[in-house]
C-alpha cells in the first residue's frame, strides 16, 4: 500500500521588502529535505508563496506613493527570482492576494462562525478624527498596556514583545497625520482560542518537527490562551464574510494560503487538492522560530474548527547573525541575496552548503564573509572538489577517460552504504548539518584511500590493481554525488555529467549510489567543480558590508543629534539610584523577561527585566546596577514591574550599567 502523500511548506515571505539571508535559513533546510525525501522515493509536493496583506504594505505602498498591488507584485517577482536563483526549487510558489485564497479563506471562516468558533463583540478602538477613520496595526503607536513602553499598535516591538490586539494600545497616536487619536466603539469578530486549550496540549504532544517549537508552544497553551480579534478596518486584504467593511486578519488569511497554493498546483498538475488537506497526508511546515506561536497554536485551532487536516510536524529553524552581531537591517547588519550575493557572481550552492553545514538547524547561525570563505577553500575545494577531481583526472589520463575494469573494493561499498544510513536517519531528525557532515567525511575517506593505494605507483607496475582503485575511487566520487545533491544540486550534477552518470543526479536515489559504476563506461570531461576565494574577493565583499554599517551608522548619528535637549530640571526628575539584586528568576512564557528583587537600601522593588537573553539568572544576584525609581508601575506577563534597570543597547544586545565599585544600595545617581 502506498505511503501517504507529503506537503512541505515554508512560512510565507512577506511581500514588504527584498530577500536577505535571514530568510534563506528556512528555505534552504525545507529544499534539501524535500529533495532528500525524494531521494527516498517519497511522494512530495513543495508548496510556498507570497503573503500579500496587512497593514504594513498598505504603509509601504503609500508612502511610495503606489497601489498595495503594485508593491506586492514588484516583490512577489523578486522572491520568485531569489529563490530560482538560490536554487529553491518550489512545486508551486503563489500570492494570497490570488482569488483562489479569497475564495479558501471565507470558506473557511464561515465555517468557523458556522462551528461556533468565532463570535461578535463590541470594543474600543482607536479613531483619528483628524484622517476620519480607525487606525488598525501599524497605523497606530502608543504605549504598551503592559509594559508601558513605546509601541505599535500588534506588538510591542520595543518592550515586553507582547502581541497586542486592537484595542489594547494606550494613548495612542495616528502614525498618518501624528494627531491623537481617541477611542470608539465598533464591533469587530473574535476566534474563540480560548476553547482550544485542551485540544492543543494533546495535539502539540504529538507534534512531530524540532523539540524547540514544541516546547515553546506547549509553555504558551499552558497559560492562558486569549480569544483572537480576526477582523480589521482595511480595503486591502480579504473581506470578511457578510462584512465588506472589514478584512481578514492578515494571520488568518496567510495560513490559508498554504491550502489555496495547494489548490492551484493541484488543478494545474491534474491531483485532488483534498487528498493533502482532508485526507490525511503528512503536512509538514518550516517556519522561522519567531512564529512558532503562529503555526503550532493559532493555525492548528483553525484547521481543528473547520475541519481540515492538522500539520504533522513543525520545524523551526534558529536565529542569524551577521558578523557575529545580531541581524538587524537598520544597522546595516544584513546580506542582500540577490544584490549582495548572487549578483557579485557567487554560485547559490556555496551558501546553501554554508547555511546547512554550519550548524544544528535549530542553533544560531553567524555568517561573515571570512568564514564563509574559509569553508569554502577548505572543505569544498581541499576536501569534496579535491577528492572528484583527483580520481577523475587520473582516470582520464591513465584510462582513456573510462570507467576502469575492477572488482570495487566491498569495503567502500560498505563506507557508502554506513554514510547512506547516516543520512537517512539525519534526515528524518531534521539535523541537515549532520547530512553534511556525513558526506564530507566520506570525501575525507575518499582522499586518504586515493592516497594510501598510490595508483600513481600502481599505474607503473600492475595495471590491474590501479584500475580496480580508481574504480572504488569513482564510486565514491558518485555516491558524494548523489548525496551531496539536495545541498548543492547544481554542483553535483556537474559532477554527475563529468562522472558520466545517466541522467540527471537530482533524479536519482540515495541507494542507487550502491549501484556500481559500469566497466568501460565513458567518463564526461574532467573539470575542477569549486574555484578557491581569493583574499582579494573576500576583502571587497567584507568592505560592501562594513560601509552598509557605516551609512547606517551615520544615519543612526543624525538621528541622535536631532533628538529634542531636556532642561537640567527634567533630568533631575528622574529618580536614578544603585541597586542591587538579591534575586532572579525566569517568568514562565516569556524568553527575554526575567523578575528581580532589587535593594534600594531602604526597601526592596520587584523589576521586571527584559534582559533574560543576556544574562543567566544565576548569574546576577549580588550585582550593583543603575534603576529608574520613580518610573510609574506597569504589568509584563502579569507581573508588576515597580521600578526599571537601565542598559546600554549594545549591537541589540542589553549590558547592565552599574557603578564602578561597590556603593550602598540606594546611592543617588546625579
Amino acid at each position: 500500500m502506498p505511503s501517504a502523500p507529503i506537503l512541505v511548506t515554508c512560512g510565507l515571505p512577506y511581500a514588504n521588502g527584498p530577500c536577505h539571508i535571514g530568510h534563506l535559513r528556512t528555505y534552504v533546510p525545507a529544499d534539501i529535505f524535500v529533495r532528500g525525501l525524494r531521494k527516498l522515493g517519497r511522494d512530495v509536493a513543495f508548496i510556498c508563496g507570497s503573503d500579500a496583506h496587512g497593514t504594513p504594505i498598505v504603509v509601504n505602498a503609500e508612502s511610495q506613493g503606489i497601489s498595495p498591488e503594485t508593491l506586492v507584485a514588484r516583490y512577489h517577482q523578486h522572491f520568485d527570482q531569489a529563490f530560482k536563483g538560490m536554487n529553491v526549487a518550489f512545486d508551486y510558489f503563489g500570492s494570497t492576494h490570488n482569488p483562489s485564497n479569497f475564495v479558501r479563506t471565507q470558506e473557511m471562516v464561515t465555517a468557523l462562525m458556522e462551528n461556533g468558533h468565532v463570535y461578535p463583540r463590541e470594543i474600543e478602538l482607536a479613531y483619528c478624527p483628524s484622517c476620519q477613520r480607525f487606525l488598525p496595526d501599524r497605523y497606530v503607536e502608543g504605549e504598551c498596556p503592559y509594559c508601558g513602553k513605546p509601541a505599535r499598535g500588534d506588538e510591542c516591538d520595543q518592550g515586553c514583545g507582547r502581541h497586542l490586539e486592537p484595542g489594547e494600545i494606550k494613548n495612542a497616536v495616528c502614525k498618518v497625520c501624528g494627531g491623537s487619536a481617541d477611542y470608539r466603539k465598533q464591533t469587530h469578530y473574535f476566534f474563540k482560542l480560548s476553547s482550544f486549550q485542551d485540544f492543543l496540549i494533546d495535539y502539540l504532544q504529538t507534534l512531530g518537527g524540532t523539540i524547540t517549537a514544541r516546547n515553546y508552544a506547549l509553555e504558551w497553551v499552558r497559560q492562558e490562551l486569549k480569544d483572537w480579534c480576526i477582523t480589521r478596518n482595511m480595503s486591502w486584504g480579504v473581506p470578511f464574510p457578510g462584512h465588506n467593511e472589514l478584512v481578514v486578519y492578515v494571520w488568518v488569511d496567510a495560513p490559508i494560503g498554504y491550502i489555496s497554493f495547494s489548490e492551484e498546483w493541484c488543478e494545474k498538475s491534474g491531483r485532488n487538492w483534498k487528498a493533502y488537506w482532508k485526507d490525511g497526508a503528512r503536512i509538514i511546515h518550516f517556519i522561522g522560530g519567531d512564529i512558532v506561536y503562529h503555526h503550532c497554536i493559532f493555525w492548528p485551532a483553525m484547521l481543528k474548527g473547520s475541519g481540515y487536516t492538522l500539520p504533522s510536524a513543525v520545524v523551526a529553524s534558529g536565529m542569524l547573525k551577521i558578523d557575529d552581531r545580531k541581524f538587524s537591517k537598520s544597522r546595516g547588519y544584513v546580506i542582500w541575496v540577490i544584490d549582495d550575493y548572487l549578483e557579485k557572481g557567487l554560485h547559490p550552492d556555496l551558501l546553501r552548503y554554508y547555511l546547512a553545514s554550519y550548524t544544528s538547524h535549530t542553533k544560531e547561525v553567524n555568517f561573515a564573509w571570512k568564514i564563509f570563505a574559509d569553508k569554502v577553500n577548505t572543505e569544498l575545494v581541499g576536501a569534496l572538489g579535491n577528492f572528484i577531481n583527483r580520481a577523475l583526472t587520473f582516470t582520464a589520463k591513465n584510462f582513456d577517460g573510462k570507467v576502469p575494469n575492477g572488482e570495487i573494493d566491498p569495503e567502500v561499498l560498505k563506507k557508502i552504504e554506513a554514510v547512506m544510513q547516516e543520512m537517512t536517519s539525519a534526515l528524518e531528525e531534521y539535523e541537515f548539518k549532520k547530512m553534511c557532515d556525513g558526506v564530507m567525511a566520506l570525501a575525507d575517506y575518499g582522499n586518504i584511500y586515493f592516497q594510501s593505494h598510490e595508483p600513481w605507483k600502481l599505474i607503473k607496475t600492475d595495471r590491474e590493481s590501479a584500475g580496480a582503485v580508481l574504480r572504488s575511487c569513482l564510486q565514491i566520487a558518485k555516491a558524494l554525488a548523489v548525496f551531496m545533491e539536495p545541498v548543492m544540486p547544481s554542483k553535483m550534477d556537474a559532477a554527475g555529467r563529468q562522472l558520466g552518470l545517466p541522467g540527471p543526479v537530482g533524479e536519482m536515489l540515495f541507494c542507487e549510489a550502491l549501484a556500481p559504476m559500469e566497466e568501460g563506461a565513458d567518463l564526461g570531461h574532467p573539470e575542477l567543480l569549486f574555484s578557491r576565494m581569493e583574499e582579494a574577493q573576500v576583502k571587497e565583499l567584507d568592505r560592501v558590508f562594513k560601509e552598509r554599517i557605516r551609512q547606517a551608522d551615520a544615519r543612526e548619528k543624525t538621528k541622535t543629534e536631532e533628538k529634542k535637549l531636556i532642561s537640567y530640571d527634567q533630568f533631575q526628575a528622574l529618580d536614578i539610584r544603585v541597586g542591587e539584586i538579591l534575586q532572579a528568576e525566569r517568568i514562565k512564557g516569556s524568553n527575554k523577561l526575567l523578575k528581580l528583587m532589587v535593594s534600594l537600601g531602604d526597601e526592596t522593588r520587584q523589576v521586571v527585566a527584559g534582559i533574560a537573553t543576556n544574562y543567566a539568572p544565576e548569574d546576577l544576584a549580588g550585582r550593583q546596577i543603575a534603576v529608574l525609581a520613580n518610573l510609574e508601575p506597569a504589568k509584563l506577563f502579569g507581573v508588576e514591574s515597580q521600578a526599571m534597570i537601565l542598559a546600554a543597547d549594545v549591537d541589540g544586545a542589553a549590558v547592565l550599567l552599574g557603578p564602578e565599585k561597590r556603593v550602598a544600595p540606594g546611592s543617588k545617581v546625579r
